[in-house]
């Protein structure tokens, strides 16, 4: 073999190595994209739940529910109540 061919050999060798290479990073980067979307769906779930969760608990129902029967609160006499008006 001439230095040509040997040379030439090595450069396709060494192209095969590249592709082989870069075959192999992207199935890495598409396996990590898969895994983030499934993240970022379980996420967009759990989200949704908690923002249903939070608009039950906010309910004013169940505020003044809770006020009234758990913490005994009542809404004051009208005789009890002072005006305070901000100095003008």
């Amino acid at each position: 073999m001439t230095r040509v061919d040997i040379f030439l050999v090595m450069l396709v060798v060494l192209s095969a190595l590249g592709v082989v290479s870069a075959q192999h990073e992207s199935r890495k980067l598409v396996t990590a994209y898969e895994h983030e979307r499934e993240t970022m769906q379980r996420l967009d779930v759990e989200w949704g739940q908690l923002q249903l969760e939070q608009s039950t608990w906010a309910n004013h129902a169940r505020v003044e529910n809770v006020a009234r029967e758990h913490l005994r609160m009542r809404v004051p006499d009208p005789s009890s109540i002072l005006l305070v008006e901000p100095p003008r």
